[in-house]
């Protein structure tokens, strides 16, 4: 009866739903509480539920579940708060994916690092894409197999049972007290983990972790499909649709945009690909040179994902280390590359290079042609041996149109990756699927690389190179259109605040190709001590972007986004996308980004504003 009650009440929350819940890649940080992600959004559901409310009114005022998809949004915390409640539990106990292997490395790594035994028991088959010789040899991973025809078969294992089994239903689960985690998997929409007993609460946050990190959660259409075939008790119908046709497409726009020829590879987000790149880079390595350290050379301030994702690499893994690499402000790239790479070099180790060109979020660009002659110039090991050459994995999501690694380009000779994030210009802020190409160098690596997109079952969904197909053709014109906005407001700026310190390509960069349409801005301040300084400056940056935000309210939007095809989007990078960078490295100013499509003249107005106030 209750089930009943429940299930009605969702079908009626679906067709009321706000459109946004299908359409937002990321969503406002002015209603939004990290430390309470899915609680706040899940505890004002359950009144609505209580009330028996899905009014629409009443479903667009829920507060921000989190302030990006590829966490979590509200269908799948609904589509786990209802499967919680099916299977009575706690709705933080049931996780979603849109990876069907992902959920099974999530709790290995877990127990790795806890030095904890696995067992991982299935029915029919694993998922097609877990490679257990890889993830025992590359990720270091540790487990046994066991195939049972039932799983009441399952007795009780000295560590943690998962239990994985194939569904075309979303359904109840019969629990057993001898499965620790059962993972269900839906082919094309993803999986659904669950968390069994009180003793492996301690696993949640982890296995969060791992969805914020390395992969997305089961994403909103698909969230969607599972949702409407829950309640009407019938069978998942996977999406057959157009995908080879626009995955072909897809797959020749970015080799036209980056002028490279290698196949280019796509995952469900930015993170997704830059994990396979690790993952890919650290498989290469142990294959070619079993006994050399592996480091991994990384800004210390920039975006938090890539920081901490490549943190999170190395402390499961022995030999791979992360060291930092002094990036903005005082600090030259190149100088800090010549540093690192002759130190790497002296040890014999083997150096990845992950950097963003321009930088995130001092919107900085090296002196290229030293960049080059810097990753090109052959080193020695302290016993004279020729030292192995670097890797540079540039993050190219500012400028994805400035051409780096085809054919006579500045990086085309020295074994070079680009990626770019998906959720920007790519797909202009509607899905989140990310890319990534080589130059011909890299033709190993990229097969390596794709070997674990694969393997973690994070290459982009159907309707994302759906969505793909129709943006990337436009994208080079939008980004040229939205520097165009972004030029002539850091000018109206400059006139109107000229103490303020704004971070923004010259014109000369802009020349060469370099055209972003996001800058920093660095707001003046004033007190007797530093402290008080940079009090007065973070409250100044509250200001400004509250102002912006109430005053425009259909343009202006607090959220970390930035080529979107509309609007304008403010951030403080200290407080959303430096999160897990050290408190010394991260940045508390402000961080503008302007699309093609505005109301520049009304963004001056309010800024005007804003500047007669302070």
């Amino acid at each position: 009866m209750q089930a009943s009650k429940m299930l009605n009440y969702i079908k009626d929350v679906l067709e009321n739903m706000p459109i946004d819940w299908l359409n937002l890649t990321t969503h406002r940080l002015d209603i939004y509480d990290e430390k309470l992600a899915k609680i706040q959004f899940l505890e004002q559901f359950e009144n609505l539920y209580n009330d028996n409310n899905s009014q629409s009114s009443a479903l667009n005022e829920l507060p921000t579940a989190y302030d990006y998809i590829r966490l979590g949004h509200p269908l799948s915390s609904i589509l786990e708060w209802v499967i919680a409640k099916l299977n009575h539990l706690e709705s933080e106990d049931v996780i979603s994916f849109s990876s069907n292997t992902t959920p099974i490395l999530a709790i290995l790594r877990k127990n790795l690092l806890e030095n904890k035994n696995t067992q991982i028991v299935y029915t029919n088959a694993l998922p097609n894409s877990f490679d257990v010789d890889i993830i025992k040899n590359v990720y270091g991973y540790k487990f046994d197999l066991k195939n049972v025809e039932k799983k009441s078969a399952i007795s009780v294992f000295d560590g943690s049972t998962i239990f994985i089994s194939s569904k075309d239903k979303t359904s109840s689960t019969e629990l057993n007290p001898n499965i620790d985690f059962y993972i269900n998997t839906y082919a094309q929409l993803g999986s659904v983990l669950l968390v069994n007993g009180e003793q492996n609460k301690s696993y949640i946050s982890e296995i969060q972790h791992v969805r914020r990190r390395e992969t997305i959660s089961m994403t909103p259409i698909n969230s969607l499909l599972a949702l409407k075939a829950l309640v009407e008790d019938s069978s998942l119908e996977n999406e057959n649709n157009n995908v080879e046709n626009d995955k072909a497409s897809v797959l020749n726009s970015i080799k036209e945009i980056t002028g490279t020829s290698l196949k280019p590879l796509v995952g469900s987000s930015g993170l997704s690909i830059q994990y396979a790149i690790m993952m890919g880079l650290v498989h290469d390595a142990l294959e070619n040179h079993p006994e050399k350290a592996i480091k991994f050379v990384v800004p210390p301030n920039c975006y938090g994902g890539t920081n901490d994702q490549a943190r999170r690499v190395a402390a499961c893994i022995d030999n791979v280390e992360v060291v930092d690499l002094p990036v903005d402000g005082d600090n030259d790239m190149v100088q800090s590359i010549e540093i690192v790479l002759e130190k790497i070099a002296s040890d014999d180790a083997i150096p990845y290079i992950i950097a963003e060109i321009p930088t995130n979020p001092r919107v900085e660009v090296p002196d290229l042609i030293n960049l080059k002659n810097a990753l090109s110039k052959k080193r020695n090991t302290r016993n004279g041996k020729t030292a192995i050459d670097p890797v540079f994995i540039l993050d190219q999501t500012f400028c994805p149109n400035v051409l780096f690694l085809g054919e006579g380009e500045i990086l085309s000779t020295v074994r070079t990756l680009s990626y770019a994030s998906g959720s920007k210009f790519p797909s202009g802020g509607q899905c989140t699927a990310g890319y990534v190409v080589g130059n011909d160098k890299t033709e190993a690596l990229i097969e390596k690389i794709e070997k674990h997109l694969t393997l973690c079952d994070n290459e982009a969904t159907s309707l994302q190179y759906e969505i793909l197909a129709k943006q990337l053709p436009s994208m080079n014109q939008r980004i040229e259109d939205a520097y165009k906005n972004t030029r002539e407001f850091v000018n109206y700026i400059n006139e109107t605040l000229p103490d303020a310190k704004i971070n923004f390509v010259s014109e000369e960069l802009a020349q060469q190709g370099f055209t972003p349409s996001v800058f920093s801005l660095d707001l003046p301040t004033k007190g007797n001590t530093d402290q008080e300084r940079e009090s007065y400056k973070r409250a100044l940056n509250h200001k400004l972007i509250n102002l912006m935000i109430t005053e425009i309210p259909n343009e202006s939007k607090y959220c970390v986004s930035y080529g979107q095809l509309k609007g304008c989007y403010w951030t403080i990078p200290a407080t959303s996308t430096q999160g897990t960078t050290k408190e010394g490295d991260k940045d508390y100013i402000a961080r503008v980004a302007l699309s093609p499509n505005l109301d520049l003249d009304l963004h001056k107005k309010v800024f005007l504003k804003f500047v007669e106030h302070i």
